[in-house]
């Protein structure tokens, strides 16, 4: 039989497994690992999305995390951007990602001015040139140079967003290291993390852990949405069906009322069922997952009138104001204050609450 649900239900059920309503993180890592990651292209939004879910706002704790205590990893992975990983679930990100070769394409090479030949070159002297100590950039570039001989590859590495470096973020291969005067480095995850394995998991099982991950927390969703948060929408069919194929047997159908049929984890299914809409409003920060977790054409969360202000030019995502499950306004900070643009009638003295709450976060930073 198949489960109803309503979108207010599913939305609210998000909230709370996020730990968005109410604010249950316990710290940086518990936060990114139930987000499946935190995307930090602007690290100002990762540290307010980690600080807006945590019971104790702990300012700190993501350099700790990421530099000190190494619990946490910085790295292009899904859809090749930026994220806050747990440092013990990195390797199994990057099997699962590792079934897509998107470089070993003709299209993408010539995009980036490299041919199949350099790119393999590039892939097999990076882990060669990042030794114990990480490198800058430019470091980096040299010793690729040093090793490849390829003079060359110094123009192709040093333009674009590190696009030439992104394969060996989803090989395993290369991850960022702890900044040195204001500079990014970058390290190998071998060298850098504790516990990382001779090998990358298998991806058939990497890929099954990480759709149950998901849909334990963006959930209940499709295959396609999987496949659009973590490859953006590009994954190779068979392995997306293979994965799901290997997940059915924990998985249950449920119905939307709005006649869309998705899955869920059947162990969840009395917790959502049991889940009441939520009414309260929240202020998250832009590129949230809470929004990035979803398709962006996902009308229940985002009315299509309102999708310009939310998803905008060069991939941008606005920080939202969310009621009831779904954006009701975005709000851009004004140094330790919050400047909102509403599209619809929200509680009053529910929206101050959120907003005194993010200007006291913003003022923590």
């Amino acid at each position: 039989m198949t489960i109803q649900l309503t979108w207010p239900q599913i939305l609210a059920w998000r909230l709370r497994r996020q730990f968005v309503s109410p604010a249950g993180g316990a710290d940086a890592v518990a936060v990114a690992r139930r987000l499946c990651g935190v995307q930090a292209q602007v690290s100002s939004s990762a540290l307010l999305a980690v600080a807006v879910r945590s019971a104790e706002p702990d300012p700190g704790g993501i350099d700790r995390a990421l530099w000190h205590e190494r619990t946490l990893v910085k790295t292009w992975i899904m859809r090749g951007t930026l994220h806050l990983l747990p440092s013990d679930e990195l390797a199994g990100y990057c099997a699962a990602l590792a079934t897509l070769r998107f470089w070993e394409k003709g299209s993408w090479q010539r995009g980036h001015g490299v041919t199949a030949a350099e790119i393999s070159a590039i892939i097999e002297a990076v882990p060669h040139a990042l030794g114990e100590q990480p490198l800058t950039r430019e470091e980096l570039v040299e010793a690729v140079v040093q090793v490849t001989g390829d003079a060359h590859l110094r123009q192709a590495l040093t333009s674009g967003w590190g696009a030439l470096l992104k394969p060996l973020s989803r090989l395993g291969e290369l991850c960022y290291g702890p900044p040195r005067d204001g500079r990014v480095t970058f390290t190998a995850p071998r060298h850098w993390l504790p516990g990382w394995g001779a090998a990358l998991p298998p991806s058939e099982e990497a890929g099954v852990r990480l759709a149950r991950a998901y849909l334990g927390a963006h959930g209940p969703a499709t295959p396609e949405m999987f496949d659009t948060w973590l490859f953006g929408g590009v994954a190779r069919k068979a392995v997306l069906k293979g994965w799901f194929r290997d997940l059915g047997p924990e998985l249950t159908e449920v119905e939307t009322d709005d006649g869309r049929t998705l899955l869920a984890l059947t162990e969840q299914l009395d917790d959502l069922a049991a889940t009441r809409p939520c009414g309260e409003v929240h202020l998250l920060p832009g590129f949230d997952q809470y929004i990035l977790g979803a398709p962006r054409n996902l009308e229940p969360l985002i009315p299509a009138p309102v999708k310009p202000k939310v998803s905008r030019q060069a991939g941008w995502i606005s920080p939202v104001v969310v009621h009831e499950g779904r954006v009701a306004g975005v709000w851009e900070p004004k140094n330790t204050r919050v400047a909102l643009e509403l599209f619809e009638d929200v509680p009053q003295e529910a929206l101050q609450t959120a907003v005194e709450r993010i200007e006291s976060l913003l003022a923590m930073k």
